[in-house]
């Protein structure tokens, strides 16, 4: 069956003429004097004219007028080398029309060698009116590009820039193109560019330029200045290209300068005030203590004490805050662990059989939640070294704060003491210390529950931030 299949084709001749009338592509051969002694079809629609219009007639009549003149000696050169190339290699190449108008080509050429006529020459013409037609898009969107684009060959040649890239180097458009790109380089980096360069076309990706790098281009002045730069390999047959967009971002690092001074001189102007007020507050906690050694009435005495406790507590607040690189929030884990050992140590021997357990996540609280929160914290835990075990009874307090949900913190000061009696009205107690615990807890909307024994316990709901 196969045999049968090719007999019709037995003749060579008769099967390069049905290919070449079968090619998309125009098909034009001419003799050693340049007239043309074959066309196909496409070659008909591509210029217009009929095949017996072509056949006889000079080449040059598919070329236009201004490039004529020159045509006759490149022929007669191409004839001499006799090799398979495209032509106009690196010039751009012109149809004509039966109608005169002119369109883009891209042409190769094959020798065929007779015996008896020659050589002749063929040659396949493609019209690359739409190619060039995009090509003239990329340009005119590159040329209207706000940022400097620079093109570069895979030797690191540059073969075009946009008008933004002389505006930001202060070159000339003719005095960039085939130079090398290390021009708009300063030279303290040029070395090492080299080596990136390299290293970019063997690992070729669209990505930002020195990332985590400050990156620097070099003004035709010797003026360095600021860039962010983002590198496009461009894949074709005479190699990998590339593609940078560059942005002048001296604008923009200037106002970063400006910002960071602005937010150092806010963090010591805040550092400054957290420690005056911390300060403050140990005069005021002295004065207290001082105040309480000059007075006998044991009422007196505890007023001045617990005042002096709750100072401390906010003192203590803005000591964490002070330590700390976070002016607007408080580890307030570290507070609870302080503010527990400094009133078991304040009401000796009362707490000497008081153990604690404190489970905390790591929380940072804000600033106007942690200082009431702060004062919360301290007046029941107070309450609890104080009236929780009394007598020589020993006994835990326990304190846990976590995350209650994606909004909400709680907070949790439970003891197992002797709990409190059913007959105490909470919401309408005499002591200052559970009132300042109702009001407190409004101040930082907190959803307060009070179990009373087995174990008695505050929790709080309160939201993350206000």
């Amino acid at each position: 069956m196969a045999s049968n299949r090719y007999k019709k084709f037995s003749n060579p001749e008769e099967m390069v003429y049905l290919a070449v009338e079968a090619s998309p592509n125009s098909v034009v051969m001419t003799n050693s004097d340049g007239e043309i002694v074959m066309v196909n079809s496409a070659s008909e629609k591509l210029f217009g004219y009929s095949r017996q219009e072509l056949i006889g007639k000079s080449i040059e009549i598919l070329i236009p007028e201004q490039f004529r003149i020159h045509h006759p000696e490149l022929r007669l050169t191409y004839i001499k080398e006799s090799k398979s190339r495209p032509m106009g290699h690196g010039r751009d190449l012109y149809g004509l029309h039966k109608s005169g108008k002119e369109f883009p080509v891209e042409v190769g050429l094959n020798p065929v060698e007779t015996k008896s006529d020659g050589t002749f020459v063929l040659a396949v013409i493609v019209d690359i009116s739409d190619r060039k037609q995009a090509e003239k898009m990329i340009h005119l969107a590159v040329e209207a590009s706000p940022n400097g684009m620079v093109m570069t060959d895979h030797k690191g040649k540059i073969i075009m820039v946009n008008s933004t890239t002389e505006e930001l180097f202060g070159y000339q458009r003719q005095e960039m193109i085939g130079e090398p790109i290390e021009i708009l380089i300063p030279i303290s980096h040029r070395t090492q560019h080299t080596k990136l360069r390299r290293s970019f076309l063997e690992h070729s990706s669209k990505r930002d330029m020195g990332h985590g790098r400050d990156l620097y281009g070099l003004h035709k002045s010797g003026k360095e200045f600021p860039v962010e730069v983002g590198l496009n390999p461009i894949q074709t047959t005479e190699g990998t290209l590339v593609l940078a967009s560059v942005i002048d971002i001296t604008t923009r690092k200037h106002q970063e300068e400006q910002l960071m001074a602005a937010l150092k001189e806010k963090d010591l102007l805040l550092s400054e005030i957290h420690h005056r007020i911390k300060n403050n507050l140990q005069i005021i906690d002295s004065l207290l203590g001082m105040q309480s050694e000059t007075v006998y009435d044991s009422t007196a005495i505890t007023v001045l004490t617990e005042s002096q406790h709750r100072v401390k507590s906010m003192a203590l607040i803005h000591q964490i805050l002070y330590q700390s690189q976070d002016f607007s929030q408080v580890d307030f884990s570290s507070f609870i662990d302080s503010l527990v050992n400094n009133l078991l140590v304040s009401y000796t021997p009362e707490a000497s059989k008081i153990k604690t357990k404190i489970e905390t996540d790591e929380i940072l609280i804000p600033i106007n939640i942690s200082i009431p929160l702060g004062l919360l914290l301290n007046e029941l835990c107070t309450n609890a070294i104080k009236y929780a075990f009394p007598g020589n009874r020993s006994g835990t307090i326990q304190i846990n704060l976590k995350h209650h949900n994606s909004n909400q913190l709680l907070i949790r000061i439970s003891d197992n003491g002797i709990g409190i009696s059913d007959d105490f009205d909470i919401e309408n107690t005499p002591t200052l210390g559970l009132q300042l615990v109702q009001l407190l807890s409004e101040q930082i909307s907190a959803e307060l529950t009070i179990h009373r024994r087995n174990p008695t316990s505050f929790t709080l709901i309160f939201p993350k931030d206000l």
